[in-house]
C-alpha cells in the first residue's frame, strides 16, 4: 500500500523545530532565535525559517516556553453568564486589551454559583495563567490568597472581592440609581416601585441603597411593599407588580434594577389593562430599548469600559506596577427616551 504525504506535511506527525531547521537548511539555534523573536539573524535567513514554518505548519510548544520563560501569555476570565449581552461586551473589551498585549483569554461562566466560580478560577490557575479577571459570585475569596501570593495577578470587575484585599473596577451603582429615581421624582412620582436582583449580590444591594437614600433625601418614607428583590422570572415579576399596583395608593412609577428585570417588567406590563401606564426607568441599557413605544429610559453603565479598565489595570500589574489595591469606580449616565418622562 502506498502512503501519500501532502505537500508541506510530515508523515511522522506534528512538525518540530528540527524539521524546520532541516527544511530551511539552518541550525536548530537559528530556528529558536527566529521563533522567539531574538536578534542576530539576517533578514534572508529569517525569511527561510518563516517559509519553512509556513510550509510545515509548525507551532511552537507552549509548555516548553512556559518552563523556559515562566509565563503562559494567558489570562483567565470568570464571568456570571456569557449569554448576557452585558458580559459579552465586557469580555470583548478584555480580549481586545489582551490581544494588544499578545495574550490569550480563557473564559468560563460561573452561573452565579460560588462553587463553580472557585472551580473555574482554580482550574485556570492550575493551567498557570498569568492573571485572572473575575466577576465574583462567591462571598469569600480567600481561596485565591495562595495563587495571588504566588504571582497570579487578579482584578475583580463589576463586584469587589470579599475577605481579601484586591484590585476592583466597579460601576457607580448607588449613584446611578439616585440619578434615575431623582428623574422620576422630578416628574411628580412619589410612589416608585423597585424591583432588584437577589440582595446578596453586591450590585443589587448597592442599587437598593441608592433607591432608599434618594427617597430619604426627598422626605419620602421607605415602603417595603414597593420593593421586591430576587432573580427576575415571569412569576416573580408578576407577583411584585400585582403588589405594587394594588390598594388605594398604587405605584405610579417603576425602577428596575437590571436589564433582565426591565425586560421582564415590560413583558408583564404589556399584558395588563391599566388606566395609566406607569413611568419606568431601568438600570442597564439593552438592545432595542430605543425602538419600543415608548422607548425605555435607562441608567446606562459601560460594560466595555469596565472590561477595558480592568484589563489595563491587570496588565499594568503584570508589567510591574506595585502599590496598594485599587478600587476604580466608573460613572453611569441617564438616557431619557420617553418611558421615564411619563408624568404623574
Amino acid at each position: 500500500m502506498t502512503k501519500t504525504i501532502r505537500p508541506g506535511r510530515l508523515a511522522s506527525g506534528r512538525p518540530t523545530m528540527n524539521d524546520v531547521a532541516r527544511v530551511a537548511g539552518v541550525g536548530l539555534k537559528t530556528v529558536s532565535r527566529v521563533v522567539n523573536g531574538e536578534p542576530r539573524v539576517s533578514p534572508e535567513t529569517t525569511k527561510k525559517v518563516r517559509d519553512a514554518i509556513e510550509q510545515l505548519g509548525f507551532r511552537r510548544h507552549e509548555g516548553a516556553r512556559v518552563l523556559r520563560q515562566g509565563s503562559t501569555a494567558c489570562i483567565g476570565m470568570v464571568l456570571e453568564d456569557l449569554g448576557d449581552p452585558f458580559y459579552s461586551a465586557l469580555t470583548w473589551a478584555v480580549e481586545q486589551v489582551a490581544r494588544d498585549n499578545s495574550f490569550l483569554v480563557f473564559t468560563g461562566s460561573s452561573q452565579e454559583d460560588p462553587a463553580q466560580e472557585r472551580e473555574l478560577a482554580q482550574a485556570f490557575c492550575a493551567r498557570r495563567v498569568d492573571g485572572l479577571v473575575v466577576v465574583p459570585a462567591s462571598d469569600d475569596h480567600r481561596y485565591l490568597e495562595a495563587e495571588i501570593a504566588a504571582g497570579v495577578v487578579t482584578v475583580f470587575v463589576d463586584r469587589p472581592a470579599q475577605h481579601i484585599n484586591a484590585d476592583a473596577v466597579l460601576a457607580d451603582n448607588a449613584g446611578g440609581v439616585r440619578t434615575g429615581v431623582t428623574h422620576l421624582l422630578d416628574h411628580g412620582h412619589r410612589r416608585i416601585g423597585f424591583f432588584g436582583d437577589a440582595p446578596e449580590i453586591f450590585t443589587a444591594a448597592e442599587r437598593l441603597r441608592g433607591y432608599r437614600e434618594t427617597l430619604t433625601a426627598a422626605g419620602i418614607s421607605y415602603d417595603e411593599s414597593l420593593v421586591a428583590m430576587g432573580h427576575p422570572t415571569p412569576a416573580s415579576v408578576r407577583e411584585a407588580l400585582d403588589r405594587f399596583f394594588a390598594g388605594p395608593d398604587p405605584a405610579t412609577a417603576l425602577f428596575t434594577g437590571n436589564n433582565r428585570a426591565t425586560v421582564a417588567a415590560l413583558r408583564d406590563l404589556a399584558t395588563r389593562q391599566m388606566p395609566a401606564r406607569p413611568a419606568l426607568v431601568g438600570f442597564d441599557d439593552f438592545e432595542l430599548a430605543d425602538l419600543l413605544e415608548p422607548a425605555v429610559t435607562v441608567v446606562a453603565q459601560d460594560p466595555a469600559a469596565l472590561g477595558r479598565t480592568a484589563a489595563e489595570l491587570l496588565f499594568r500589574r503584570l508589567a510591574g506596577e506595585h502599590g496598594p489595591a485599587q478600587t476604580i469606580e466608573l460613572s453611569t449616565r441617564l438616557i431619557p427616551r420617553g418611558s421615564g418622562e411619563v408624568r404623574r
